[in-house]
């Protein structure tokens, strides 16, 4: 059944717009999610936290008239439950059918899409570069991106195609001039939004070693290579080629005091090695990681923050709230940044969670080779990330 064709239900049925949602998990709140979507797509991606208790019984049981009392007493009726699904249709339903029951519930609005949608802007407040720096954090697929504004310039990294008039519209609010969008790598797991802003007048830059992997529209923006600056205001960028996620992976020191690595090095873990030349290649871009990080990041001084472009569940967020962390600190808490080259290649191809769910068909679209409309662009990019080499933090380890 299609969302669109659930009934209304017979009671009036509170719902929850997704940021108040989230505003209460990250106030600690005892939050309890009833999630009726397919079991697959459950296990795939959900909303999740330490004080998030999550059910997941599909929607097709409750179509009937008499609901089995097995379901129902999966169910807690001694506390608020958010229902919610993908769209919003079927939890608004399955919701109604509870409260007819007693229950107390409300349902999430536009359900997991709308979980998508939050996007929001933290201050970087370690960054003692000019100007000021923001780190935008989607928690539905842990993507981050950075905004960089001094005077009445502004730069972006790593924005997303969904947000495109997001930042635009920040940009108006701050007084800036957005003149830089800047992709670090072609991205596997979300749609780069470089190409949107190129369109709207801001200057697109993609890395020049990633044009080799088959870039159709290379010509329209500019390519930046190994050591090449743009000025945002009295600040300035540089670009810092660092291969292995990709052959084009490409790192942005911003004023020498943040290191923006893409998918090259995260607070809790580092890059994946297969998803340019799969399994067979993985082993040798493991090997161009692991000297990436030895001779171009880690000999940053150690007060420098990395910034990714992603953080999983097994992220710990900064003091400030931003996914962050000094070089020094991360190499006194991560041995995969210590080892020999050997054991770093033997680590990193031991426990690669699942690809990123449609990442060939992303890849496709973020290359110019699949042209898909901004309501297919978001679907494609639903899910996790799944960009780190590991599952597990390997922070601390």
């Amino acid at each position: 059944m299609n969302a669109d064709d659930f009934p209304t239900p017979d009671v009036d049925v509170d719902s929850v717009d997704p940021e108040s949602l989230k505003d209460r998990i990250d106030a600690g709140e005892d939050v309890t999610i009833l999630d009726t979507r397919m079991g697959s797509d459950y296990d795939e991606w959900r909303i999740d936290g330490e004080n998030v208790t999550s059910i997941n019984v599909p929607y097709f049981e409750f179509l009937e008239d008499e609901v089995d009392d097995d379901v129902l007493d999966r169910i807690p009726d001694d506390r608020e439950v958010t229902v919610l699904c993908a769209k919003g249709g079927a939890s608004e339903y399955v919701a109604g059918t509870l409260a007819e029951r007693g229950y107390d519930v409300d349902h999430l609005e536009d359900g997991m899409n709308g979980w998508a949608s939050i996007y929001e802007a933290v201050e970087v407040d370690r960054y003692d570069g000019a100007g000021t720096l923001l780190q935008y954090q989607r928690p539905s697929s842990g993507c981050l991106g950075y905004l960089l504004y001094d005077d009445d310039e502004a730069a972006i990294i790593d924005p997303l195609r969904a947000f495109t008039d997001r930042y635009l519209d920040d940009a108006d609010e701050l007084g800036v001039d957005l003149t830089y969008a800047i992709d670090t790598h072609i991205h596997a797991d979300h749609i780069s939004g470089v190409r949107d802003l190129d369109a709207e007048g801001v200057e697109g830059v993609i890395p020049e070693a990633a044009v080799d992997r088959g870039v159709t529209y290379a010509d329209e923006l500019t390519t930046a290579e190994d050591g090449d600056t743009f000025e945002v205001g009295d600040a300035t960028i540089e670009t810092v080629h660092t291969p292995g996620h990709t052959t084009g992976m490409t790192s942005y020191l911003v004023d020498e005091s943040l290191l923006a690595t893409g998918d090259g090095l995260f607070i809790e873990s580092v890059a994946r090695p297969d998803l340019e030349e799969g399994d067979e290649g993985a082993p040798d871009a493991a090997r161009m990681l692991y000297e990436s990080l030895q001779e171009r990041v880690l000999t940053l001084p150690d007060d420098t923050l990395i910034g990714g472009a992603h953080f999983s569940d097994a992220a710990v967020p900064a003091e400030d709230g931003t996914y962050t962390a000094p070089i020094g600190e991360l190499v006194a808490e991560m041995d995969a940044l210590t080892m020999e080259e050997d054991d770093f290649v033997d680590l990193i191809l031991s426990d690669m969670p699942p690809r990123p769910a449609n990442y060939e068909d992303i890849i496709a679209t973020n290359l110019g080779q699949n042209a898909v409309d901004d309501e297919e662009a978001f679907t494609l990019e639903l899910g996790p990330n799944n960009c780190a080499a590991s599952q597990d933090s390997l922070a601390g380890d």
